[in-house]
C-alpha cells in the first residue's frame, strides 16, 4: 500500500500540532482511498505505560472521486507521553495505520505516534524570551585583584593567565602537600587554578551586555577542591578562590541593573568525597557520613559495605553517589536553592537531571517556583527530551511541575552537522521533530547551545581537527579560516531557531581547545577575534530589536543538499534567513545567490492579508 493515509505534521491530519496541553481537544482525520473498501477506523491511544483505549472514528466525507475522511476528537485529561495508531477494517481485512519517518503514516507499521500532554503549572520566565544566555566557567573567565584568602594549601594556583591547562600526562605527576588534616599527593589535572572569581565577571558586565545577554549560566561556584567544582564540598559556601556571598549578591545586582540575571549550577546528584557531607579525608574533623556512623548525612549515600564501600557517581570515588529521594537530604535540597535565589539567582541549572528521580525534581522545582515564580529552570539532558527513559521510568521533564526546559543537544548535533558539510534536510528533520515533540514554551525556552564545558571548543570542531584529539593543536591559518566562516553560519542558526541561544564563554572571541581540560582555557582578553565579536553583538542586536523571537513560528521554506532558507514572523516582521553550508558551491534561491559559507538575513514588514498583496 503506497497510499499516505496519516501524517501528524498536517493540521487537515492532526490538530492541534504536536504538544497538546491536558484537557484540550486533539482532532485526528485518516485518508483512506474509497477503492480500499473501508468499514471502519478506530483510534487507539495508550499513556505510556497503561493499556490501550479505542475511539471509533466517524465517517466525515468523499473528498473527490478517490478518497474517504474519517475523524475524530479526543480530549486527554492526564499529562503524560500518549502513543497513538489506527485501526482500519478494510474489504482484504484488519489493516494498522503506525508511524514511519519523518511522522508520516504507514499501512501495517507497528510503530506507535508520540503525542506529548503537558500542564502549565507555573509562570514562564519572560524576561528570558529574546535574549542571549551566556556560560560562565568562573575560574578562567575573569581574574579581579581581589584578595584570596581562606584557599586550600595544596591548591595549583596559576599566575600565567592563558597558560595551558594542567593535564595527565603533560603536567607533573603531583604535588605532595602539607594540609591541616594530613598529607596528600594532588593530581594536576582538575586541580590547578587561574583565579577567576565573581567580582572579575562583574568588572566585565558592560562586555556582555553589549553581547546583548541577558543571563550568566555560571558552573559551579561552591566550595570544591576542583577548579570545575562539580564535586560539591560546601553547598551553602562560595568556593574562597571566587569571593564570598557578598560577592555574589553584588554580581547579580550589577547584573540586574545591566538587564542581566544569573542562574546557578545545582550538582546534587553527587558531592565530593572530601566535603562537609561526606568527608572522607578528614578535612572537616571528625563528622561526616564516612567517619561518623552517626552522622545525620550518612542517610544520604549508599554505602554497600560502610564506611570503605559506596556508590559512587560513573565509579569515580571521589564522587558519592547522594540518595536524592531520601527526606532529609531531600529537604536540604530545596532550601539551598531558595537560599541562593534569595540572594539574587533568577534560576537553576540541573546537572545531570537524568539521574536525578522524579521525586527529586518535582520537590525542587516546587521549592524553586514557590520563592521566585518567573525563576528559569533548566535541566541536562542529552537526548530528546520529551520521551527519554531513565530510572527505569519514562521521564516527564516537560509535562509541567518540573523543567521549564533543557539544553537542546539534538539541535547543537545537527547544526554542527549541517555546517561541517551535512545535509540542510537532516538539520530541518530534527527541527521538525523538536518542534512536534516539545511543548511549545519548552521549544521557546531551550538552550540552545554549540558547544559547553563539556565539549571540544566550537572553532577546533568546526576546522575539522580529530575528535579523538584530546588536546587539538591550535589550527593552521586555512584551517581557522574555514571554522571561522562555519561558526558564523552555526551562530546564525543557534541565535535566529526557536530557543535561547547560549554561547560558550570565549568562542565568540575565537577561541580554541580540544576535550576536558584544553576546552576551559583563560578568556583572552586583549586578543579577541575582532570580527567574530562584532558578529556575536550582531546577532544580540537583532534577539534584542525584534519581539519574534519570543515565540513566532519558523517555517522551513527550503532545505536540500548545502542550502537552507527559513521564516520567522510575528510582530509585524517577517525574518528570512538563508544559509549555504557548501565549502565550493555558490547556491541559488529566488533571487538570490549565496557564496560558498555565506549566509543573508532580511527584513521586511509581514504581509498579514495574502490576497489583498496581491
Amino acid at each position: 500500500m503506497s497510499h499516505i493515509p496519516f501524517q501528524s505534521r498536517f493540521d487537515y491530519h492532526k490538530s492541534p500540532y504536536g504538544a497538546v496541553l491536558v484537557g484540550s481537544a486533539v482532532t485526528l482525520r485518516v485518508i483512506v482511498p474509497r477503492d480500499y473498501g473501508c468499514s471502519g477506523v478506530q483510534l487507539w491511544v495508550a499513556r505510556d505505560g497503561e493499556a490501550a483505549v479505542t475511539h471509533p472514528m466517524a465517517w466525515e466525507r468523499l473528498q473527490g472521486e478517490g478518497e474517504e475522511w474519517w475523524c475524530v476528537t479526543v480530549s486527554l485529561n492526564e499529562t503524560g507521553l500518549y502513543w497513538y495508531h489506527f485501526e482500519c477494517a478494510l474489504a482484504g481485512g484488519a489493516w494498522s495505520i503506525g508511524a514511519g519517518e519523518k511522522s508520516i503514516g504507514v499501512w501495517g507499521s507497528e510503530e506507535r505516534f508520540p503525542l506529548t500532554v503537558y500542564a502549565q503549572d507555573y509562570a514562564a520566565p519572560d524576561w528570558l524570551y529574546g535574549g542571549v544566555l551566556y556560560q560562565i566557567f568562573p575560574d578562567r573567565f575573569a581574574k579581579s585583584e581581589m584578595p584570596k584568602a581562606g584557599v586550600p594549601v595544596e591548591r595549583i594556583l596559576r599566575t600565567d593567565w592563558g597558560g595551558t591547562p594542567h593535564a595527565t600526562p603533560t603536567a607533573p605527576t603531583g604535588t605532595s602537600v602539607t594540609c591541616p588534616y594530613g598529607t596528600q599527593t594532588v593530581p594536576p589535572e582538575h586541580y590547578d587554578f587561574f583565579g577567576g572569581d565573581l567580582r572579575g565577571i562583574q568588572e566585565k558586565l558592560p562586555y556582555l551586555a553589549a553581547l546583548g545577554v541577558r543571563c550568566l549560566y555560571l558552573n559551579p561556584i561552591f566550595a570544591a577542591n576542583s577548579n570545575h567544582r562539580y564535586d560539591t564540598a560546601d553547598y551553602e559556601t562560595i568556593d574562597p578562590l571566587l569571593g564570598t556571598e557578598a560577592d555574589f549578591t553584588a554580581l547579580c545586582v550589577a547584573a540586574k541593573k545591566q538587564g542581566i540575571r544569573v542562574i546557578l549550577d545545582g550538582v546534587f546528584s553527587h558531592t565530593g568525597a572530601d566535603s562537609v557531607y561526606f568527608n572522607r579525608a578528614g578535612r572537616y574533623g571528625l563528622g561526616g557520613a564516612y567517619l561518623d556512623p552517626n552522622s545525620p548525612y550518612r542517610a544520604w549515600y549508599k554505602f554497600t559495605d560502610y564506611p570503605t564501600k559506596y556508590a559512587s557517581w560513573w565509579g569515580v570515588d571521589i564522587l558519592p553517589e547522594l540518595r536524592e529521594d531520601e527526606p532529609s537530604y531531600l529537604a536540604f535540597a530545596q532550601s539551598v536553592a531558595q537560599k541562593w535565589l534569595r540572594l539574587g539567582a533568577s534560576g537553576w541549572r540541573l546537572d545531570v537531571a537524568d539521574e536525578l528521580p522524579d521525586v527529586f525534581l518535582d520537590a525542587f522545582a516546587a521549592a524553586v517556583k514557590r520563592e521566585k515564580p518567573d525563576a528559569y529552570l533548566l535541566g541536562e539532558v542529552w537526548e530528546d527530551a520529551s520521551d527519554k527513559f531513565s530510572h527505569g521510568v519514562r521521564r516527564r521533564y516537560l509535562q509541567g511541575r518540573q523543567l521549564d526546559s533543557v539544553m537542546n543537544y539534538p539541535l547543537a548535533d545537527a547544526i554542527l552537522a549541517y555546517v561541517r558539510g551535512g545535509d540542510a534536510a537532516q538539520l530541518a528533520e530534527t527541527l521538525e521533530t523538536l518542534r512536534e515533540h516539545y511543548p511549545p514554551r519548552a521549544l521557546h525556552l531551550a538552550m540552545n547551545h554549540i558547544g559547553t564545558h563539556d565539549t571540544q571548543r566550537v572553532l577546533t570542531l568546526l576546522g575539522d581537527a580529530p575528535l579523538d584529539d584530546r588536546q587539538a593543536l591550535p589550527l593552521s591559518p586555512e584551517a581557522l579560516d574555514l571554522a571561522r566562516r562555519r561558526l558564523k553560519l552555526a551562530s546564525v542558526l543557534q541565535y535566529v531557531l526557536p530557543g535561547i541561544p547560549c554561547v560558550y564563554y570565549g568562542d565568540e572571541a575565537g577561541m580554541q581547545g580540544g576535550r576536558d581540560p584544553f576546552n576551559r582555557g583563560c578568556f583572552p582578553w586583549g586578543d579577541e577575534d575582532a570580527e567574530l565579536v562584532a558578529h556575536y553583538r550582531d546577532l544580540g542586536k537583532l534577539r534584542r530589536t525584534l519581539p519574534l523571537f519570543k515565540d513566532a513560528p519558523c517555517q522551513i521554506l527550503h532545505a536540500a543538499e548545502s542550502l537552507l532558507v527559513l521564516e520567522r514572523t510575528g510582530g509585524g516582521v517577517c525574518l528570512r534567513v538563508m544559509l549555504n553550508a557548501h565549502t565550493t558551491n555558490s547556491a541559488q534561491f529566488g533571487a538570490w545567490l549565496l557564496p560558498p559559507l555565506s549566509h543573508k538575513i532580511t527584513l521586511q514588514e509581514e504581509v498579514r492579508d495574502h490576497a489583498n498583496a496581491q
